[in-house]
């Protein structure tokens, strides 16, 4: 029962703290729209880029409205489609962006070169929007269309992202008959999108190694100890000549990788070493505890 009480009190705590954290955001996007954004003619993609297009063609004295209703038919889509809870975090990220949006009106808007808005405009947006995902909310309906087609017709999320968005740009251009803002509002989204795919996956590169090795005792030690990072012996069995394997998979930052490939030859110059990419690694109690004290075990190696 103690077990049970601190479980549901932690989850609590989590709940709290991925809120704070998706209202942090909701302001921070706010702010670049408000701020940065719509008073220089630049729009964001996607739900808020429509919103903004009506806002400038009616007046903005509706737009934290016109954002909630635009977004009303893919919360409903969320509901049927995706899961229950994702809809409550959606819609108090949609909410709480359009009460700040309404609130960041009476800031004074930035003046500089087209540059410089692009550049932080589409930064501090990027920055909200990645910590409103990151925490499980959403602000754009497009997403949830996109995961819907990709369930049913195969196109990736991030293709028919794109293809809504470059449609979304084109018309502005069309509309106004000014493609440089079109062409501005696209290389703010560019900014945008690389600096939420920043915050959601963080600034460390993470690599994924796997090594098949000759002499994987010896290459164990000289990790484990020369490097001091922590590693998993798999068991696999070759192809071709049938022979029992033990096959090396190590997780090391982007930083360490050039040490890792260098000693693994040097052990053994007949080594097969694969190496991918990593977003995100997560880690138990235990596994972080192990991992924290390779870590330091390391740094008193190299010191």
């Amino acid at each position: 029962m103690a077990f049970e009480l601190a479980s549901k009190k932690k989850s609590l705590k989590q709940y709290i703290v991925s809120y704070l954290w998706i209202t942090v955001g909701a302001f921070l996007a706010a702010l670049s729209i408000r701020v940065f954004l719509f008073p220089n003619d630049i729009i964001d993609g996607g739900i808020v880029g429509i919103a903004l297009i009506s806002a400038r063609l009616f007046g903005d004295t509706y737009l934290s409205l016109m954002l909630v209703i635009l977004n009303i038919p893919f919360l409903y889509l969320a509901y049927k489609h995706i899961r229950k809870t994702f809809v409550l975090q959606m819609f108090i990220a949609v909410m709480l962006f359009a009460i700040f949006l309404s609130v960041s009106e009476l800031i004074p808007a930035f003046s500089g070169e087209t540059l410089e808005i692009i550049v932080i405009g589409g930064a501090i947006l990027g920055i909200g929007v990645g910590l409103i995902i990151r925490n499980g909310g959403c602000l754009d309906g497009t997403e949830i269309l996109a995961i819907i087609i990709n369930h049913k017709k195969g196109f990736t999320v991030g293709q028919v992202v794109m293809f809504i968005n470059v449609f979304i740009f084109v018309a502005y251009g069309a509309i106004f008959k000014d493609w440089h803002i079109a062409f501005a509002s696209l290389m703010t989204y560019i900014v945008a999108f690389k600096m939420l795919d920043l915050v959601i996956v963080g600034l460390d590169e993470l690599k994924s190694v796997m090594i098949i090795s000759s002499k994987p005792k010896e290459l164990t030690d000289a990790i484990m100890h020369e490097l001091g990072l922590g590693l998993t012996i798999m068991y696999g069995r070759g192809g071709y000549t049938g022979d029992a394997r033990e096959i090396l998979f190590v997780i090391v930052e982007r930083l360490d990788l050039a040490d890792l490939k260098e000693l693994t030859l040097n052990v053994d110059p007949g080594a097969f070493i694969a190496i991918e990419n990593l977003h995100e690694v997560v880690y138990g109690k235990e596994a972080k505890l192990a991992a924290y004290k390779m870590k330091r075990k390391k740094q008193k190696a190299l010191g």
